[in-house]
């Protein structure tokens, strides 16, 4: 599926598994039953005579939605794993032609080559190929609304896994979100969720120093689970410079350059 699809999107082995993911339960199983959904398919649709029922809409479309670095890719990677297939992860930069009627082309390329392959279709950001359509007021409205109309028509020609993500559920398209068999929220992480994550990110086989405390971090540090797995990454390569353990200064150090990358005030420190 790669070769078959070029520089528009990448294709992914998933590594992934359950216990890597923090969420609430019901998120959770909501994912479990997107996989026993694609599990089922050929029983219940060929089987069972459901596909005589359908014409159209034949695939499994999910909305994953939640803030930044809440796991939306994770969750995507868990499910392709747990299925045993591919992630074909979409380039939106390289898909979005400023020339009348590439756009679509490039997306019909990607729908054929993930079909050929049975990969699942992971679009994260999706809202920018499936926002709401605009008023037409010029011809950019126009063909703009006619690339919306085309992902219309695809979607509902394809049969296998098609997965969004979308920081809100709001920017997508009323017409898309009516597709979606599973709309999965991914929260903000609470402070218990945070000291799950951050206990996550530290391999088994790490070193760390007596001083580590992961409680600390999670009730100080209000980010996201995309933050805490930088900064357990660089705090490790501070360590491994060190010659030492993973310890509180480390991270603490590293939590400062992500805070600063971020464009927020570390906590404690005045504005």
């Amino acid at each position: 599926s790669g070769a078959q699809l070029g520089p528009l999107a990448r294709v992914v082995t998933p590594r992934a598994a359950w216990s890597d993911l923090v969420l609430p339960e019901d998120a959770v199983a909501q994912l479990q039953e997107i996989c026993a959904q694609v599990r089922q398919r050929a029983r219940v649709l060929h089987e069972w005579g459901f596909d005589r029922r359908l014409s159209l809409g034949k695939g499994l479309y999910a909305l994953f939605v939640g803030p930044s670095g809440t796991g939306k890719t994770l969750g995507a990677e868990v499910v392709a794993a747990s299925l045993g297939l591919d992630l074909v992860q979409v380039d939106l930069a390289a898909v979005v032609s400023k020339y009348v009627g590439e756009t679509e082309k490039n997306l019909d390329r990607i729908f054929r080559g993930a079909e050929r392959s049975d990969a699942i279709l992971f679009f994260d950001e999706a809202d920018a190929l499936f926002g709401r359509r605009s008023e037409v007021r010029d011809a950019h409205d126009r063909y703009a609304n006619i690339e919306v109309s085309f992902l219309l028509q695809r979607l509902d020609a394809y049969e296998g896994v098609v997965i969004l993500a979308s920081n809100l559920a709001q920017n997508i398209d009323e017409s898309f979100r009516r597709r979606m068999q599973f709309t999965v929220e991914f929260p903000f992480p609470s402070e218990p969720m945070r000291l799950a994550i951050w206990r996550n990110h530290v391999p088994s086989q790490t070193p760390v120093a007596p001083d580590l405390d992961l409680a600390y971090l999670a009730r100080e540090f209000k980010i996201a689970g995309g933050n805490i797995r930088k900064i357990v990454l660089n705090a490790a390569f501070l360590a491994a410079d060190d010659d030492g353990a993973l310890g509180m200064g480390h991270l603490l150090k590293a939590t400062r350059r992500e805070y600063a990358q971020m464009g927020k005030l570390y906590p404690g420190e005045e504005s």
